[in-house]
């Protein structure tokens, strides 16, 4: 029931997925008759030719819905059986391995807290985004979830962000770099200071500061790296930032050069958020994919893709095998 094209883009997406992937199952959370009439109408229509996946597909009811505008503290006390609870829930029960929404994001983040529960040894779960560079993609680490964080927060991040490009990217002990404002120790701010010093003596392929030009590389003078580590408010402008520029160029280019949107849809493919579909909220015991707000079905296919590899990489239980090792070897 969340995002801005809900409950057509939930929906359609849940479609595309189980047509790509015939070994999953879609458990459609919320008001059962919105759901039903959607699905009929998708299938009677334009998605006429997934109606075999049908069978696939089942719904769960939940009698309320969060809204965009709703605080993560009110949702908390006052929106029990909302379907973001209803949905993660099902997870604790055994019932679904894994959770998709473009709904709320703080509500998301807070509920998943409280229902999955965090993996211990962490204060605060991050949600970790695909940046597309001129090498490979690489994992940023936080891109929005906490806007004020410690050093610690920070290297449990950085902890957090080399899981993910280890499982679901496939790159072996990855590089990770702490974003500044120069590639020398001494720059930045106290807790970007501070927090090189920690990935120092933290175990971590720990390459150094990079600066935000270094990012469309994938690549610093000193190689390519894999995570990134930054707070979330720095992360989330940076993502902001990222998502225009697709855009912009595709406008400037096809002024310029005059070329038709289809000659220039293939370039800037990878400049598009809804090829990687959803971002997990990384440190929860459980598998919960953060979608953008705007998502369109095909965002939402590809965020069940990414859902199903972090289900099947056993990335959760990986995360918290790392942070038991990492607890062990401070003596804390």
């Amino acid at each position: 029931m969340g995002g801005d094209h809900a409950p057509v883009a939930p929906v359609a997406g849940a479609l595309l997925a189980l047509s790509e992937h015939p070994e999953h199952q879609v458990q459609l959370v919320g008001e059962p008759g919105t759901i039903e009439h959607t699905l009929g109408g998708l299938l009677a229509g334009e998605y006429a030719a997934h109606a075999g996946v049908r069978e696939r597909i089942s719904i769960v009811p939940a009698t309320q819905a969060i809204d965009m505008a709703d605080k993560p503290s009110a949702i908390l006390r006052g929106k029990p059986n909302s379907s973001m609870h209803v949905g993660l829930k099902l997870q604790t029960t055994g019932e679904s391995d894994a959770f998709v929404s473009a709904g709320n994001t703080g509500a998301q983040m807070a509920v998943s807290s409280l229902v999955l529960r965090l993996h211990a040894g962490l204060s605060r779960p991050a949600i970790s985004t695909f940046f597309p560079t001129a090498k490979k993609p690489v994992v940023v680490m936080d891109s929005g979830a906490n806007v004020d964080c410690s050093p610690e927060e920070l290297v449990q991040f950085a902890r957090l962000g080399a899981v993910y490009a280890e499982d679901l990217l496939g790159r072996e002990n990855p590089v990770v770099a702490l974003l500044s404002i120069g590639e020398e120790p001494e720059k930045g701010n106290a807790v970007v200071k501070e927090t090189h010093q920690l990935l120092l003596r933290s175990g971590l392929n720990f390459q150094g500061n990079v600066e935000g030009r270094d990012l469309p590389n994938g690549a610093s003078d000193r190689g390519p790296f894999d995570v990134v580590v930054c707070d979330g408010f720095v992360g989330n402008v940076l993502l902001k930032f990222y998502e225009s520029v697709a855009p912009f160029l595709f406008g400037l280019v096809a002024r310029h050069a005059g070329l038709s949107r289809d000659q220039l849809a293939g370039a800037f493919k990878e400049l598009d958020y809804s090829e990687h579909g959803g971002a997990p909220l990384l440190g929860v015991k459980g598998v919960s994919i953060i979608c953008h707000g705007k998502s369109d079905p095909r965002a939402l296919k590809n965020a069940i893709r990414i859902a199903g590899r972090a289900v099947e990489s056993r990335m959760s239980d990986h995360i918290g095998r790392r942070l038991e090792d990492a607890a062990a070897g401070s003596g804390t």
